[in-house]
């Protein structure tokens, strides 16, 4: 995420946040108002708690059978992510910290973070080895004068499409010469 766009949520979403409280606090009156955010802060603080204390038993599990746990390790951020909007004093954190808390809602969150964030970041750490899309078609940029061509598909470099016009050549064709041994002999 760019430093701007980053700069903007952390300054528009206290804003909402600010500007939500007053609206509802003209509706209820101050003191419910306030209530209803300690209210929503406890609540919100003991299903977080539940939820990680099921995470890391789904870690656990997982580690035991042998498996990475990279779903439960990403539902272990998003619950800390939770926990610092639960924190702050406000209605609009809150419902973002109940949407990152409750499991109905935080898979689809997890699974959008997995897409959009982990797999790009790691693709671009690994050359794509740790997702497998990795290119494999050959040289890539080759001039097709060295025998190695442009890759898959290429122009002019493939066995089915001879380049400057002719009909292909020799150096297209490799011959290979090979025997099958029986081993009952």
């Amino acid at each position: 995420m760019r430093p701007r766009t980053l700069l903007a949520l952390l300054l528009v979403v206290p804003l909402a946040d600010a500007l939500f409280l007053v609206f509802v606090a003209t509706r209820l009156g101050w003191t419910l108002t306030v209530a209803l955010v300690v209210l929503t802060a406890i609540l919100g603080m003991l299903l977080l708690r539940a939820e990680g204390r099921a995470t890391l038993a789904r870690v656990q599990r997982k580690l035991a059978r042998g498996e990475p746990p990279t779903d439960e390790l990403l539902d272990g951020g998003l619950l800390i992510a939770s926990g610092a909007f639960l924190l702050t004093p406000g209605l609009v954190t809150d419902a973002l910290g109940f949407l990152l808390a409750l499991p109905i809602t935080r898979v689809p969150i997890r699974l959008g973070v997995k897409r959009y964030v982990v797999v790009p970041y790691v693709d671009s750490q690994t050359d794509g080895f740790a997702s497998g899309s990795v290119y494999i078609g050959g040289f890539p940029g080759g001039d097709g004068e060295s025998g190695f061509g442009g890759g898959v598909g290429g122009p002019g470099t493939g066995p089915s499409s001879p380049s400057d016009g002719d009909e292909g050549s020799d150096d297209d064709v490799v011959d290979v010469e090979y025997t099958v041994e029986d081993e009952d002999r």
